[in-house]
């Protein structure tokens, strides 16, 4: 079965009482039990729910993992997560690590005694010579948020294997549609749902994906045990919005190509970071494990007035933050995604204050030129 195929029939799709096509919104906390010595298979909804579990089988099977479990943001995917390590890991982490994940890393889990080395991670010598003997785990995005920079998940998983590590892939940006890499060798899939698998900007939500089921179960103690599982409107909302990826994602991919192109050779415009762009250094390791350059990139301005006058001046893209809904939107990095790292490690990693980043909705990509045109002056 294709994934285009997938969408619309993975996990449950037909409600078994009713036969509603879809499942219903579970809104109930508790459920009754008939007996002392056997439980029904739910029996309180901040362990399980079933429109939770719905929208977790279609996940697993769009990833081609053998557990998802379903968060109440991307946040709470990644910070659950990385409770299966304990004090005296170290975590080997790339660089431009959104940065969410950078502040739990540096700021709550290093107080735990989990320390981690950020290091480019599209120079898998630099991966390799950061292991320690402590090393238990690598963290990757890729594409990288917000540089686009490109990571060799083959390469990196070998690197694991050959360590006894395990490979965490933050897969947000490429959705199950165009990358998977738990088929790739990786050992858990994080997502903040939140962006192009919801796609409506209507949820907050997150899942880690793993091949391994009793990884899997240890992650889901700790997601039962900090309660941090999603709640039933938002597991519906999600499950509708999954249906519509591959179109939504074809068209602003689509537009995000010849947008791009666009901004390359832009007066006003110094560098454009697109794994879709062949001069773009990680173009052909991604065009080896994804299947199209997806529909966020950023790209640098010539001053920060013209930075401003385009945050400021659009009216189609909206100013905002996150990414990957119907509608376009043009964030700041430096003040919104990655606010919370210090101003030397941003300009280290390249997060300057004249780089834009820009998610493509489903408006037509001359309107968004005109309006891109018209905001930068």
């Amino acid at each position: 079965m294709k994934i285009a195929t997938k969408l619309i029939h993975s996990g449950p799709t037909i409600d078994p009482q009713t036969g509603a096509l879809g499942v219903p919104i579970y809104q109930i906390s508790t459920y009754q039990q008939t007996s002392v010595d056997h439980f029904r298979k739910y029996d309180y909804a901040r362990g399980d729910n079933p429109t939770r579990e719905a929208l977790e089988e279609t996940i697993a099977a769009l990833e081609g993992g053998a557990r998802c479990l379903a968060f109440s943001s991307g946040m709470a995917a990644i910070s659950t997560t990385l409770m299966i390590f304990s004090p005296g890991d170290h975590l080997v982490v790339c660089d431009d690590v959104y940065g969410g994940a950078y502040r739990v890393l540096s700021t709550i889990f290093s107080r735990m005694g989990i320390s981690s080395t950020f290091v480019d991670a599209t120079d898998l010598a630099a991966v390799e010579s950061a292991i320690r003997p402590e090393t238990k785990g690598l963290y990757l995005e890729t594409p990288s948020n917000p540089l686009l920079k490109i990571t060799d998940l083959r390469g990196a998983v070998g690197i694991a294997r050959r360590h006894g590590i395990i490979t965490l892939v933050d897969n947000t940006f490429m959705t199950p549609y165009l990358q998977r890499p738990l088929d790739l060798g990786c050992d858990i899939v994080l997502h903040s749902g939140t962006k192009f698998l919801n796609g409506h900007s209507d949820v907050i939500c997150g899942f880690a994906v793993v091949n391994d089921t009793e990884l899997g179960q240890r992650i889901r103690y700790i997601q039962n045990a900090f309660g941090t599982g999603l709640g039933p409107q938002d597991s519906f909302l999600t499950l509708r919005g999954v249906k519509t990826l591959k179109v939504r994602m074809d068209q602003s991919q689509l537009s995000t190509i010849r947008i791009a192109a666009w901004l390359k050779s832009h007066p006003r415009v110094t560098a454009v970071h697109y794994p879709g762009l062949a001069e773009h250094p990680g173009y052909a390791v991604h065009a080896g494990q994804a299947d199209g350059p997806g529909a966020v990139f950023s790209f640098e301005l010539d001053s920060f007035e013209t930075t401003k006058h385009l945050l400021e001046g659009s009216k189609l893209a909206a100013f905002a933050v996150s990414l990957g809904g119907v509608e376009s939107i043009i964030s700041y990095p430096a003040r919104m995604s990655h606010a919370s790292v210090p101003a030397e490690e941003r300009l280290r990693k390249g997060i300057t204050d004249t780089l834009v980043r820009l998610s493509v909705g489903l408006e037509d990509p001359d309107d968004l030129i005109a309006d891109l045109e018209q905001a930068m002056g």
